[in-house]
């Protein structure tokens, strides 16, 4: 029921932000094709791209397939983990019966980024299961 009322109300509507997890930022450091696919689309819509700062801890690693990673980094913002986002993430793992933190703080992360916002990701049961209340943030598996 969740999944099918993000997809309605993002039809028709212009997302104003894309999130990436892990996921898509290694993928799209990669060149994943359907990573760049939606980064360019929402360079074409004026939509911002994002990625927690979370997340850098979980796919920086001071080598050096970290250069494509930093790379994808400069064109995209930063978002700090705030004790806001932080309380936020806790209070949501604490509704949902669910563990994960860093999967937490992506999908509040998400909610506070914009209005419509797309949520790249390898991970998508789980952060569907986070975002289901939600609707202004559609998670979309890579």
């Amino acid at each position: 029921m969740a999944r099918r009322r993000q997809r309605r109300q993002l039809a028709g509507e212009v997302p104003d932000a894309v999130l990436l997890d892990s996921e898509g930022l290694s993928a799209g450091a990669q060149g994943d094709a359907r990573v760049r696919a939606e980064l360019t689309v929402a360079e074409q819509l004026g939509a911002r791209v994002h990625v927690s700062s979370v997340t850098l801890a979980e796919v920086i690693r001071g080598q050096r397939r970290d250069a494509r990673v930093h790379s994808l980094l400069s064109a995209v913002e930063k978002v700090p983990v705030t004790p806001e986002l932080g309380r936020t993430a806790g209070e949501l793992l604490g509704r949902t019966g669910r563990d994960d933190t860093v999967d937490a703080v992506v999908a509040v992360t998400a909610q506070s980024v914009g209005r419509l916002v797309r949520l790249l990701t390898g991970d998508p049961a789980d952060l569907r299961a986070l975002t289901a209340d939600m609707p202004g943030v559609t998670v979309v598996p890579i």
